[in-house]
């Protein structure tokens, strides 16, 4: 009798595990036998599985994988980001047309997400021209009022989805998702001039940045370009823009310090966001203010870019003797460092796919032309052989060209702590550092002035 019962209890068990297993299963028209699966982590995409189509299907389960955005990835300019909640997902689309031909079949929690895009979208657009509108328009004028009358109902539409409509089910990854990346809604009582003050003051309100999970999608890197938005003037000087951008930083940061995960999410992208810009002032101000002070462990390619940065600051400092550099030059001649006459030399460490090498490069190369006062010795920590000698013909580099051993990971980038590019040093004829431009104008100034 009791083995009859465990039989049963078994058959009971697998049926179960049967009927609830989750299914995800997308079907995309056109597709290719192959594709890519990758967690979603703000605008990190880690792959965790290659997927195979049968006549354009692509099945797998994401049972056991945390609840959040993943990307089904065909090739650069096919994929669909959906959302896994561990329950099942069927998903039905053109391989030509991926999101507007997109259906979902299963899937309550996809169904409003896709919904929340469209309408993000939509929202996003109608209010940006019917306030530019408002904000031009007579206002004892009868249009004015048809205007603010349309704004107030796409307000209303709009808050309903993202507070009615999106939370039957409060306590779901999905319904937590839009409640932290909605759109702020602006009373339309508020003068036009005081709204970017009011965006400032509130626009992050309905974070939840104590909400770890939300790393795995990308609400908190969407809220903090949305917010660094507000302080962006194309007008202002670098120096007084970079001053605006750590007001914001202040106003990020110390709302993530609620949760450590959160904390540590957000200020990697931030300082990898600021990288890519040129905003090293910034990232000095974070890495001085919060890395250091609140000792945070970063991610290993974050954390080995700011420690270079902390060694280079306080190692290779002003009047210190620059690392020698031995090593075969572009027509294979032996370069040595120490051995270079001039009364200033400039180093310049680039990679040939960097989008500020290829600015600055070319400005080098026209403001060198009548230079007798300075040699300039282009380090380039490409890996590639070709990309670096194609990247000297197209531009014309004019200088001695050298090419750093292993690249970023050779002794030469250790040595002088290269953390980005272009990374410039300027010596004297003793080979001593007399200054460290980041820009052409800066090199031009301390030529002028030293």
């Amino acid at each position: 009798m009791k083995f009859l019962f465990s039989i049963l209890f078994l058959l009971v068990l697998l049926i179960s595990n049967i009927i609830f297993a989750q299914e995800i299963k997308i079907e995309i028209i056109g597709a290719k036998d192959k594709a890519a699966l990758f967690e979603i982590e703000g605008e990190k995409a880690n792959i965790i599985d290659s997927v195979f189509s049968q006549d354009n299907i692509f099945r797998f389960s994401l049972k056991d994988q945390s609840a959040g955005f993943y990307r089904l990835q065909l090739d650069n300019n096919h994929k669909i980001t959906f959302i896994n909640d561990g329950k099942s997902v069927i998903l039905k689309t053109d391989y030509d047309n991926l999101f507007d031909s997109l259906h979902v079949i299963k899937s309550e929690s996809n169904k409003l997400y896709f919904k929340f895009v469209k309408l993000n979208k939509s929202y996003k657009t109608k209010t940006y021209l019917l306030n530019i509108i408002l904000r031009y328009y007579p206002n004892d004028d009868e249009y004015y009022s048809i205007t603010r009358e349309k704004l107030k109902a796409i307000q209303n539409v709009y808050s309903l989805f993202i507070n009615k409509t999106s939370q039957k089910e409060p306590n779901s990854f999905i319904a937590r998702y839009i409640k932290s990346t909605q759109l702020p809604i602006i009373n339309i009582t508020i003068p036009i001039k005081e709204q970017l003050a009011f965006l400032k003051k509130h626009s992050l309100d309905n974070v939840d940045f104590n909400d770890a999970e939300l790393i795995f999608s990308d609400v908190f890197v969407n809220k903090a370009i949305e917010y660094l938005s507000y302080y962006k003037n194309k007008q202002l000087p670098k120096k007084v823009l970079e001053k605006e951008f750590t007001k914001a930083v202040d106003t990020l940061l110390n709302k993530a310090k609620v949760n450590e995960l959160v904390y540590q999410h957000i200020t990697e992208y931030l300082i990898d966001g600021f990288k890519k810009f040129g905003f090293d002032n910034v990232i000095d101000y974070i890495v001085k203010n919060y890395v250091i002070k609140d000792d945070l462990c970063l991610d290993e390619q974050t954390e080995n870019s700011i420690q270079n940065r902390i060694d280079q600051a306080k190692l290779l400092t002003i009047g210190t003797l620059a690392p020698n550099l031995i090593m075969p030059d572009k027509n294979g001649k032996v370069f040595d460092l120490s051995k270079i006459k001039s009364d200033k030399t400039l180093l310049v460490f680039y990679v040939s796919w960097c989008p500020h090498c290829k600015k600055l490069l070319p400005q080098l190369v026209k403001w060198y032309k009548n230079k007798n006062n300075i040699k300039i010795i282009a380090i380039s920590l490409d890996s590639n052989n070709k990309d670096w000698l194609k990247f000297i013909k197209d531009n014309n580099l004019d200088f001695i060209n050298i090419k750093a051993p292993n690249g970023w990971d050779g002794d030469l980038t250790a040595k002088y702590f290269i953390y980005a590019t272009p990374t410039m040093f300027l010596l004297d004829r003793n080979k001593k550092i007399i200054g460290k431009p980041n820009t052409l104008k800066e090199l031009k100034y301390f030529m002028d002035s030293l």
